[in-house]
């Protein structure tokens, strides 16, 4: 992990291939600048932003309310059938996902597609950030609520019996017992997921993508794929990988500093 970032000096040089990972002359901030006076610095990073935000919110949300759900299912059979089929969607590959959404989303034939008018939705640019966020917590939520059920399954049993004496119904238990319980483990889920707020996934966002939609579906990292490996600028995209790691780095700080003076845990 720590090795290569010796790379990192390229942002700052110019790449000469010649001379490896020693880059070439020092050039500072050029490729900063020049990324944040480039005309697709705001487009991306309001895409980005607006897939990663949006993803985050309800892939941390959905896992706890099925995980919540799921605990209050008494018996234990129908609770692992429950477990499996929720969990099953995510050992399918992102490849057969993106190919499942252009079959379901085709105009005329397709299972959703007939009822959403004679163009595909997957051409409308405003249509890509809502399809990558229902599709990626269809695919990951079962997976996602096994820790908040690992968690809800160390809930000493006796304070259910005896909020139960004292009348509590299924929504009093979920609030007054199971949320107090998972909600430590939800504060360290959300902390780590803000360090990678930005990262949005490369290769589901590039399958996505293509030339009706591009305006809402070019985001860092399939720019960076672009700029850096398919026109070879490599210390450019160096620079706006590290760009975006800062970023990152930030918003984890922030959440972590947030977290402990509001719930009194976080990462450290």
């Amino acid at each position: 992990a720590y090795i290569p970032m010796y790379g990192i000096q390229l942002a700052f040089r110019d790449f000469v291939p010649s001379k490896g990972l020693t880059g070439g002359a020092f050039v500072g901030l050029k490729y900063f600048v020049q990324f944040f006076t480039s005309p697709m610095f705001a487009s991306t990073m309001i895409n980005t932003f607006k897939i990663s935000l949006g993803t985050l919110v309800l892939g941390f949300l959905a896992p706890i309310v099925l995980a919540l759900l799921i605990n209050q299912i008494g018996s234990q059979k129908i609770k692992g059938f429950v477990q499996t089929i929720t969990y099953m969607p995510h050992f399918i590959s992102t490849v057969v996902i993106v190919a499942m959404l252009n079959i379901f989303l085709t105009p005329q034939t397709g299972l959703i597609g007939r009822f959403l008018g004679s163009q595909s939705v997957l051409d409308n640019a405003d249509a890509i950030a809502p399809i990558y966020w229902i599709s990626e917590v269809w695919q990951h939520v079962g997976w996602n609520a096994i820790i908040y059920l690992a968690a809800l399954s160390s809930v000493d049993l006796s304070l259910y019996e005896a909020a139960k004496m004292d009348g509590a119904g299924r929504l009093q238990l979920i609030r007054y017992v199971d949320l107090p319980t998972i909600m430590p483990t939800c504060v360290i889920l959300l902390i780590m997921n803000m360090g990678s707020v930005l990262n949005v996934g490369f290769e589901k966002v590039w399958l996505m993508q293509n030339a009706m939609n591009m305006p809402g579906s070019e985001v860092i990292s399939t720019y960076v794929y672009k700029v850096g490996l398919k026109s070879q600028q490599f210390s450019f995209s160096s620079a706006i990988g590290l760009f975006n790691n800062v970023i990152n780095f930030i918003i984890l700080i922030l959440a972590n500093t947030a977290a402990n003076k509001i719930t009194g845990s976080g990462l450290w």
